[in-house]
C-alpha cells in the first residue's frame, strides 16, 4: 500500500526519466524512502543514488555513516557521504544553519532532470503548520510544505507527505530495516520536538483525524496562495524594470492589501525569508515613502532593500570597501565580486563583442614617479571631468550620472599617486586625459 502511493506520487512529477537522489539521514523515514526509491528505480530502469550529510554534531555521526552505507550496499545503491562543518553564531539558529549546510552539500549532486527526494511525512506537515501558526504566518506560511518545489536544477520532492509516521514505521518493522535514532530528536528545547512529543500526540488522541485535517487546511492555504499569485502576476511583471526593481508609484495606486501581497510576491522571487507584517509596514512607510532627499534602507538577513528614484531594489549586503586599496598594473580582480579591471598601455582600440558591452575610458600613461592605485569611496573629492568646464563635488556628479547611493561606494576610483585620475565607467579627470591607456571594467554584475 505504501509503495503504491509512493510510486503514484513520483509518477505525477513533471520529469519523465528522472535521476533520483535520496537525502539519506539514516533515520527511519529516509531509510524507508531509500527502499521505496530503489524499487521504483529498478522497475523503471532509472538511476538512483543516495547522499548522506554528516554535520558532525553528534558523537554518533560516523556510526550513522556506517549504517547508511550498509543499507545502500544491501540495495545496490551508490552512497555519497558529504561531511560539512557547521559554525553557529549567537544570533543563529542551529537548525537553520545545519539545514543550509545540508542543502548546499546536496546541491552538488543535482542535475537538470533530478528529483531530490526527502522523507517528510504528514506528521512533519502538522508540526510545520503549528510552527507557522506560532510565528503568526498568513496563507503562505500556513500552506506549510509543498509536495514538489522547482530548484535551479531539478526539483525537491516530498513523496511521503501524505503518509502517517506510524505507517512508515510499520513498513520499516515489517521489512526488518535498520535505522538510527538521532538523540537530539528527543530534546524538547527545540520547538519542533516540543510539538512532536508534547502537543500533537494529545491532539491526535482527542481527534484521531487531526493530522489529515491540518493537511487539508495547509492545502487550501496553498491553493489560495496560488490563486492570488495567478491574479497578481501580470501586475507584478508590469511594475518591475529590467533590474527587477519594483515601481513605488505603481504600488501606491493599489489598495493596502493588494500592495502588501505584491511586495511579498516581489520579494519571494529572490528566495529570501519573507518579511513580517511589521517589516512590510516599515518597508513601505520608512523606505518607499521616505523623504525625497533621504537614503533609506531596510536590512532583512543577507539582503538590503533600498529606494532609488521611483523604485525599490532588493540587494545583497555589500562589504565596506572604503579601506581597500591596491596597486593597478595591467589587470586585477576587484573585491566583493565586482569583476575585473583592465588597464592597457598603448591602447589599440580593439572593440570585440565582450569589450563593446563595457564603457572604455582613455587616459594618459602614468609618469615614472606616479603609482597607479584603485580605491573605493574616497570622501571629500571635487574632480574636474574632462568633458566639464569646471570642478564639481562627487556627490553632485553621482546625482547627475544617476548613480544609486549603494553603487557609489562600489565604483573603482583610479588614482595616480594621490590625485584622482578616473572613476571606472563614469569619467576621466581633465589633468589625466589622453589616449595612451585604456581602462575597462569587466563587471560580473552590479546592482
Amino acid at each position: 500500500m505504501l509503495y503504491s502511493q509512493f510510486s503514484s506520487q513520483l509518477d505525477s512529477y513533471p520529469v519523465s526519466k528522472p535521476h533520483l537522489i535520496v537525502a539519506l539521514s539514516g533515520g527511519v523515514d529516509s531509510m524507508v524512502l531509500l527502499r521505496l526509491s530503489s524499487i521504483y528505480a529498478k522497475e523503471r530502469g532509472l538511476e538512483c543514488i543516495a547522499v548522506h550529510v554528516n554535520h558532525g554534531l553528534s558523537q554518533y555521526a560516523f556510526d550513522w555513516e556506517k549504517v547508511c552505507q550498509r543499507h545502500c550496499d544491501s540495495l545496490w545503491i551508490e552512497l555519497h557521504i558529504e561531511r560539512v562543518q557547521v559554525t553557529v553564531s549567537a544570533q543563529d539558529s542551529l537548525e537553520e544553519v545545519a539545514r543550509e549546510a545540508r542543502y548546499k552539500a546536496l546541491d552538488k549532486h543535482i542535475q537538470t532532470n533530478s528529483l531530490l527526494l526527502t522523507g517528510q511525512h504528514q506528521d512533519d506537515q502538522v508540526e510545520t503548520f503549528f510552527l507557522a501558526l506560532k510565528r503568526g504566518s498568513g496563507p503562505t506560511g500556513l500552506s506549510s510544505m509543498p509536495s514538489i518545489i522547482p530548484l535551479l536544477k531539478g526539483y525537491k520532492c516530498r513523496p511521503l507527505l501524505m503518509q502517517l509516521r506510524s505507517d512508515i514505521e510499520a513498513y520499516a518493522h515489517n521489512n526488518k530495516l535498520e535505522w538510527v535514532e538521532d538523540e537530539s530528536n528527543k530534546d524538547t528545547r527545540f520547538d519542533r520536538n516540543f510539538l512532536r512529543h508534547q502537543v500533537v500526540p494529545n491532539l491526535v488522541k482527542r481527534w484521531p483525524n487531526f493530522g489529515s485535517a491540518v493537511s487539508r487546511s495547509a492545502q487550501l492555504c496553498a491553493e489560495q496562495e496560488r490563486l492570488l499569485t495567478e491574479l497578481l502576476q501580470p501586475k507584478l511583471i508590469a511594475f518591475q524594470n529590467s533590474y527587477y526593481a519594483i515601481s513605488i508609484s505603481q504600488l501606491d495606486k493599489e489598495s493596502e492589501l493588494a500592495r502588501n501581497m505584491l511586495l511579498r510576491l516581489w520579494l519571494k522571487q529572490f528566495s529570501i525569508p519573507l518579511p513580517s507584517q511589521i517589516q512590510l509596514k516599515v518597508l513601505w512607510t520608512e523606505v518607499a515613502k521616505a523623504k525625497e532627499d533621504a537614503n533609506p534602507s531596510l536590512a532583512l538577513g543577507s539582503i538590503q532593500l533600498r529606494r532609488f528614484q521611483d523604485n525599490l531594489y532588493c540587494l545583497p549586503q555589500y562589504k565596506d570597501l572604503s579601506s581597500w586599496r591596491c596597486e593597478l598594473h595591467q589587470s586585477m580582480e576587484l573585491p566583493d565580486k565586482l569583476g575585473r579591471l583592465v588597464f592597457e598601455h598603448q591602447a589599440v582600440g580593439i572593440m570585440g563583442n565582450e569589450v563593446e558591452r563595457e564603457k572604455i575610458l582613455l587616459l594618459r600613461a602614468p609618469l615614472k614617479h606616479e603609482r597607479v592605485e584603485v580605491r573605493f569611496n574616497v570622501q571629500g573629492l571635487s574632480p574636474h571631468p574632462e568633458t566639464r568646464s569646471h570642478r564639481r563635488k562627487m556627490k553632485k556628479l553621482y546625482q547627475e550620472y544617476g548613480i544609486p547611493s549603494w553603487q557609489r561606494a562600489r565604483l573603482p576610483m583610479i588614482f595616480y599617486n594621490e590625485e584622482l585620475a578616473a572613476v571606472a565607467d563614469l569619467f576621466v579627470c581633465k589633468a589625466f586625459s589622453g589616449e595612451e591607456c585604456e581602462l575597462i571594467w569587466k563587471k560580473l554584475g552590479l546592482k
